[in-house]
């Protein structure tokens, strides 16, 4: 089965995830607010997927981002409380701090949907969607393996850029899952572990760890932002060929890094945020109509690397189908 089937099975499979059915409320009459916590492609990607789930079913689609604020995700979800919309989808910015004003909307009657992250309180969403946190490391990591016995000889000095201080559960996933496959069989010296999701701040942090550390090898980053500020600060270092980096998300950008000719960026684990998002929308069209959800549902997720080019093209393609 090629991607774009596997892709389309996914896709298709919404409806089927979250028993969508025959709607039993003229759908045009539905508001779903849509919320982000910041503004990088993998979330730009997961609201092209609202957006076409919301137009397939006619549904009108409010759109939020909080930039990780938990105080204007609070006045988001106020603001969606008075309008009286039918359901929030949202990734909340905290575990902990998002549950009172989800609460209140959920004790109004707005049907809850988290994606990518979620609240403590599972009582909260009625379906939870999201990849395995610990699979997109692991994911890296037996590509890293791979790299490190074959091309280092087997031992690696490395440096991992997470996200603790934003969702510390997911970033902990994520670096310990890469950590415990990297080092499968190889001699792994773990030089730094730093936070830096957005792009601009990795840059300055990973063209630190650079400076300090000039026997560094391998850069893993967690998440988009953080991999192509380590891809950035190893080209400003001039350390292309020199220090790999390996990550998680699979945009645009981080593909075209993997087909360019300086070798920097060896393999990322791709999430599937558009699915996600479609999925998200129709687990809320499903909930608002009275039909059973699936309280969490995992996307798969799946590994491009540098050593097989016709599936990171093929990715790109499908990426670039989007738009």
């Amino acid at each position: 089965m090629s991607l774009k089937q596997t892709l389309a099975g996914l896709a298709l499979g919404a409806m089927v995830a979250t028993g969508a059915a025959g709607p039993t409320m003229a759908q045009s009459d539905m508001t779903i607010a849509a919320v982000v916590f910041q503004q990088d492609q993998f979330f730009r990607t997961i609201q092209l997927g609202m957006n076409a789930a919301a137009d397939a079913a006619g549904v009108e689609l409010l759109e939020g981002n909080s930039n990780s604020q938990p105080e204007q995700e609070i006045s988001l979800i106020d603001t969606y409380i008075a309008r009286g919309v039918d359901a929030i989808v949202i990734s909340p910015v905290s575990a902990v701090a998002s549950i009172p004003a989800l609460m209140r909307a959920r004790d109004r009657g707005i049907h809850i949907v988290t994606y990518n992250s979620n609240v403590d309180d599972t009582s909260i969403p009625v379906s939870y969607l999201n990849s395995a946190q610990r699979d997109l490391g692991n994911s890296t990591g037996m590509m890293a393996a791979e790299f490190i016995a074959n091309e280092l000889g087997g031992e690696a000095n490395v440096a991992t850029l997470g996200f603790r201080a934003l969702l510390p559960e997911i970033s902990a996933d994520r670096v310990d899952g890469f950590v415990e496959e990297a080092e499968q069989g190889n001699t792994l010296n773990i030089v730094s572990q730093q936070d830096a999701w957005l792009a601009e701040n990795a840059v300055q942090v990973a063209g630190d760890i650079i400076t300090a550390n000039p026997d560094l090898n391998i850069i893993y980053a967690a998440n988009e932002g953080g991999t192509v500020g380590a891809v950035q600060a190893v080209r400003n270092a001039g350390k292309e060929g020199e220090i790999y980096v390996f990550g998680v998300d699979g945009t645009e950008q981080l593909v075209s890094f993997i087909l360019d000719d300086d070798n920097v960026l060896q393999a990322v684990t791709a999430q599937q945020p558009y699915v996600m998002g479609q999925m998200a929308v129709e687990a809320a069209i499903a909930a608002i109509n009275g039909e059973a959800t699936e309280e969490a549902v995992i996307v798969p997720v799946l590994g491009l690397s540098r050593t097989d080019r016709p599936a990171v093209e093929e990715f790109q393609e499908y990426l670039q189908s989007l738009n």
